[in-house]
């Protein structure tokens, strides 16, 4: 499972941020970071989710106001 966080979409609210620790807030930037995210294309941001962690990455996923974070299963298949 890995999840893309698409930071040009963020708007600060940092829902994800305290759904799941994987995200901190940047308050320079008004936007959250995902912590250890490789930039896959300007601004989108792939993380492999670690095991154990698939809940609070799922609720990070959902609480984001603007989708800015999608969620994918092993076969790339969008599950959020």
């Amino acid at each position: 499972m890995h999840i893309e966080f698409d930071r040009d979409t963020c708007v600060g609210m940092y829902q994800c941020v305290a759904e799941w620790d994987a995200f901190e807030k940047d308050m320079d930037a008004g936007k959250a970071t995902l912590v250890g995210g490789e930039e896959v294309e300007e601004d989108t941001f792939s993380l492999e989710v670690p095991e154990g962690e698939e809940l609070d990455a799922k609720f990070a996923a959902r609480t984001c106001p603007v989708d800015a974070i999608r969620l994918y299963d092993d076969d790339g298949e969008q599950l959020i």
